[in-house]
């Protein structure tokens, strides 16, 4: 299905200015610069757009867009970035391309236009071409590839030592070596800040003055910082499930992922105590959930989707339970756990460290982690599993470990947005992955010029949640109708 698989698909070569970030504010704040605003305007030829070759999914155009891998030197080698769209379903009444920002990191926004775009209202299909790209590093746009017996060799984010860390640094160091040479040049070159010149180059390639955009959850920080590049090439953009770049400290920020994690499973225990609807319903949720936590560390807990195979508490925390919070699939959930519950235990055996997302490198480049030691490490998992006592081994912890050691490009920093149009943000109250007070402090960040929508429900992703979130997102995407400060709509139900 990847785009670069058709063979037929011709390239459009983008070149532009790039934009210098300055560190004259980093000095003064511990920020880094925000990048400047007046870069040069950028001019391209139209895509080229041919049928997708996936015959499961129809009606889906893909093309390539070629874009400097360095966008410090522009004229130097380029990648071929995947990109993919579905045309308005109202032609007659089309406002344009809208293009959407998908998460992760590591999502691929081809996958995402191809397999369908569900996820966006009747009235935004009807009056929009729906287009999505693979970001640098992702899918069919120069994937990050890595040896796949140095990845099965990780070391586990449960470190007991100094020894286990300065393990983990030396391990971390080789497979960036490793990842480096397998991916080419463009492995030092994918933080958001060259996704934004990217996304701006597509912007321009699609024949679009003025950009309008949805990015939700990761593919928020590629909103919010193409907001602040280029502010006044901005038509709309909905920024959904928050990220908050300006979380400096590496305990804030897993602190803040704990909370949000830890919110969403009282979330879960009160549908099972309040609905008989779930299949836990009557008993101790909590209780029932922990046993199932003490099996998995024991490596004698059954894995459902595979039989006879041990799950791990990585694998039952973020896989079985955590994924279940984004779509607020509390019954399923309750299912799984009353069969987990019932099974056989497995003879106990050494429990697998499960795999990385693949789009780490991406991860790393935007997140400034630091971790001085293997002492500061544990009193920082230590915040984790009091933050989250029901959900150890969470994700970001390691991701954390992860990116021990690992270069920044573009580290966090307070958003300054000048001379953009009010862009709207939305969010649940119950978001596992970009916990509510994210939106909130984004909101403040970008002061009068943003305005947060809040669903008091929920899940991972929030616009089409229900007539009121989606008329609200629907108008202003469309009419460029901005909803009153203070908005909040009712939860559906879960």
């Amino acid at each position: 299905m990847l785009v670069k698989e058709t063979g037929a698909l011709r390239r459009t070569v983008v070149r532009s200015t790039a934009v210098l970030v300055g560190t004259a504010l980093a000095a003064v704040t511990g920020f880094a610069a925000g990048p400047a605003v007046n870069a040069a305007p950028v001019t391209a030829p139209a895509l080229r757009w041919t049928p997708c070759a996936d015959p499961d999914h129809p009606g889906a155009d893909c093309a390539t867009l070629d874009v400097p891998v360095d966008w410090a030197h522009p004229d130097g080698p380029t990648l071929g970035l995947a990109v993919a769209r579905r045309k308005a379903t109202g032609p007659d009444a089309r406002v344009g391309s809208m293009v959407f920002g998908p998460g992760g990191p590591g999502d691929s926004g081809v996958d995402r236009v191809v397999g369908g775009v569900s996820r966006f209202s009747p009235e935004v299909r009807r009056r929009f071409d729906i287009v999505s790209f693979d970001p640098r590093g992702v899918g069919g746009s120069s994937p990050v590839t890595c040896s796949g017996d140095l990845l099965a060799r990780r070391p586990s984010a449960d470190m007991a030592s100094q020894a286990d860390f300065d393990a983990t640094l030396a391990y971390n160091e080789r497979l960036r070596a490793d990842c480096r040479a397998r991916t080419g040049p463009v492995f030092d070159h994918l933080d958001t800040a060259q996704t934004v010149q990217d996304l701006d180059a597509l912007r321009a390639a699609l024949g679009e003055a003025r950009l309008t955009f949805h990015g939700s959850s990761y593919g928020t920080l590629l909103g919010a910082q193409y907001a602040e590049t280029y502010p006044r090439r901005v038509r709309a953009m909905v920024l959904e499930s928050v990220m908050d770049h300006s979380v400096s400290r590496t305990r804030d920020f897993l602190r803040d992922e704990a909370a949000g994690a830890q919110d969403s499973f009282g979330e879960f225990e009160k549908w099972c105590a309040d609905d008989a609807a779930c299949a836990l319903h009557g008993r101790d949720v909590r209780t029932v959930w922990r046993g199932l936590l003490s099996r998995a560390e024991r490596g004698a807990l059954e894995n459902p989707g595979r039989p006879g195979t041990p799950v791990s508490p990585s694998e039952l925390v973020n896989r079985i339970a955590f994924k279940r919070f984004y779509v607020v699939t509390y019954a399923e959930l309750a299912a799984d756990i009353v069969t987990m519950e019932a099974s056989t235990p497995l003879p106990a055996s050494p429990v697998p460290t499960p795999p990385l997302p693949p789009a780490t490198p991406v991860f790393c480049a935007d997140w400034q982690l630091p971790v001085r030691d293997y002492r500061e490490y544990a009193s920082l998992v230590g915040t984790v599993h009091r933050t989250a006592p029901d959900l150890p081994h969470l994700l970001p912890i390691q991701m954390a470990a992860a990116c021990l050691g690992a270069p920044t490009a573009n580290p966090q920093r307070r958003l300054s947005v000048h001379g953009a149009p009010t862009i709207l943000l939305s969010n649940a109250v119950h978001d596992p992955a970009t916990g509510y007070p994210w939106a909130v402090s984004v909101a403040r960040q970008l002061g009068r010029g943003g305005v947060l929508l809040t669903y008091e429900g929920q899940g991972h992703g929030s616009v089409t949640r229900g007539p009121c979130m989606e008329h609200t997102v629907d108008g202003y995407l469309t009419d460029l109708t901005v909803p009153a400060r203070g908005t909040r709509c009712p939860a559906g139900p879960a």
